[in-house]
């Protein structure tokens, strides 16, 4: 594959004494109502300076937006830079009325401010990597969010570096984000000016943002966000993600020094959403098919979705040849047609066998390769064998190759450690690692289809959540799994990993085509594929 390359850099036009170094960034030189050295000041903003709202010093600076135009609200300077030199920047917003953001500009737009936190101090920070030697613009852009009345004041001190600090350091005195505090990790591939990401609120306002990276750079963005519902968006532009083909590129997500989610094994873009907030945050205001679990947080809104989901219409286990005939074909990786296995497909290089639809049925195996069938992912001992609904239920079922599916037989899933039997698409079967919680033998799929599988597991606490608690005893293996309970269901041990596994593979198109076609099948949803903010809502963060 030949991609489109590089990144531009502008050089721009006013040069400073000390490189990387930000001239009046504490605001507390003016002349005629304008901070000194501050020389981009655009006619949609006018500024005066402050001495009541203060971060540090005796000044900030006041900016006024009076205008929706965009383009018209910058505020900036430029400054020196060497080619190498990896420089801190930052600068400390504060908003008033939170119909405006500001937006961080250091030779590229980069991170937003949240316009919800209001009369408080935050951070937005970026760390830039110089590609030449020459000079950049930093500084701010004002952009107006629902709300904003056609003027607002917007408080801004202490841009770092300073003249005077350490070029790269952090500045920014102490006190930090005053809310929920992290940063997006992102190491790029060969082709970074391809990568861009952002996160959005839950009325789709962009928090935070970047693009304009260079290759194979380790970036760290800070991000301070208030309690409430995100969905993060990582976007390759041509389309095969940032890992593994063209360089070893990732990216992470961590708040409050969590893990939420990582990756970078993608196609044209990976999305996951996550709360922010004690008690999973909102209740979530659901209309249409979820409405009577609208307002409802924790097991009470699981129990909610099971009088939503219950009843469905079974289509008996036979059934279950028909649907994957017609809606358990591979239209997202090869693109060939045959049966997608998830115990055989190898999302970024060629399959090691395929199956043709009814014909591959099994059948008999002897090894790999010979037929494909149906896989309890959820096993059928742990419910007490052939019994229905469960037996052919179609959202825990899934096609695979009958002689991993023997292999697998009805180990819990879980991380292994030491392999006793490896398939050809690198799914294991093996001792638990140390750590997990669990020390006996599990079967561990490949990691793109772990969230799969896990919101596959939380649809059958739901699903099943008047019957399940009794389902503990039925097997060495639901024991291990299972812990008794109606609400939380799972062993800690185990509802932990199945949280890891969600958050760090967040849906896919895959799965959202097989949630729509399960619908019109048996009459039912996947509740955590609609709404993957279930998870946390229900078991938490």
């Amino acid at each position: 594959m030949k991609k489109l390359s590089t990144l531009l850099f502008s050089a721009l036009l006013i040069s400073q004494l000390a490189h990387g170094n930000v001239t009046n960034g504490e605001f507390e030189d003016w002349s005629s109502g304008t901070p000194d050295s501050w020389t981009t000041i655009d006619s949609g903003i006018s500024t005066s300076e402050s001495t009541s709202v203060v971060k540090s010093g005796s000044s900030a600076a006041a900016i006024n937006v009076n205008t929706a135009t965009q383009g018209s609200t910058d505020f900036r300077q430029s400054i020196a830079v060497n080619s190498g030199q990896t420089i801190e920047f930052s600068t400390w917003v504060y908003h008033t009325e939170g119909g405006m953001r500001a937006r961080l500009y250091v030779d590229g737009y980069r991170n937003y401010s949240n316009a919800s936190i209001t009369n408080q101090w935050q951070q937005l920070s970026y760390t830039y990597t110089a590609n030449t030697t020459g000079n950049i613009e930093v500084g701010l852009r004002f952009y107006d969010v629902s709300g904003f009345d056609g003027s607002e004041v917007v408080y801004i001190d202490d841009f770092q570096p300073n003249s005077g600090t350490n070029g790269g350091g952090t500045g920014g005195g102490t006190g930090g984000c005053q809310v929920n505090s992290g940063s997006f990790e992102l190491l790029t591939d060969n082709y970074a000016s391809e990568t861009s990401w952002e996160i959005t609120n839950a009325q789709s306002s962009v928090e935070a943002s970047g693009s304009g990276y260079a290759n194979n750079t380790s970036y760290s963005e800070a991000l301070c966000l208030a309690d409430g519902e995100y969905t993060l968006t990582i976007n390759d532009a041509y389309g095969d993600g940032i890992c593994c083909s063209y360089g070893s590129g990732s990216y992470e997500l961590v708040i409050e020094g969590t893990s939420l989610t990582s990756g970078g094994n993608f196609a044209s873009s990976e999305t996951f959403v996550f709360t922010l907030g004690s008690g999973g945050g909102t209740p979530p205001d659901l209309t249409g098919y979820y409405a009577d679990a609208s307002g409802l947080t924790g097991y009470n809104l699981k129990t909610a979705l099971y009088d939503i989901i219950k009843g469905h219409s079974s289509q008996g286990y036979g059934g279950l040849w028909t649907f994957y005939s017609s809606n358990s074909l591979d239209q997202y990786y090869e693109n060939d047609g045959s049966i997608l296995d998830i115990y055989a497909e190898r999302p970024s290089s060629s399959d090691p066998y395929t199956y043709s639809p009814v014909s591959d049925q099994c059948g008999n195996y002897s090894g790999e390769g010979s037929c494909y069938n149906r896989e309890h992912s959820f096993p059928r001992s742990w419910f007490g064998g052939a019994i229905g609904p469960m037996n052919s239920d179609v959202h825990h079922i899934f096609a695979t190759d009958g002689y991993v599916n023997s292999k697998r037989g009805s180990y819990p899933y879980g991380e292994v450690s030491s392999a006793t039997y490896t398939s050809q698409n690198g799914s294991l079967l093996g001792s638990a690692r140390s750590g997990l919680g669990y020390s006996g033998t599990v079967f561990e799929p490949i990691d793109e289809f772990k969230g799969d599988l896990a919101r596959a597991y939380f649809y059958m606490a739901t699903r099943y959540e008047n019957v399940i608690s009794a389902w503990e005893s039925n097997s060495s293996s639901s024991d291990a799994a299972l812990n008794g309970s109606s609400n939380q269901v799972f062993e800690n041990w185990f509802i932990d990993m199945l949280k890891t596994w969600h958050n760090q593979d967040p849906v896919s198109q895959l799965e959202i085509d097989r949630n729509e076609a399960a619908h019109s099948y048996q009459g039912n949803r996947n509740p955590f594929v609609d709404h993957p903010e279930f998870v946390g809502e229900i078991w938490g963060n």
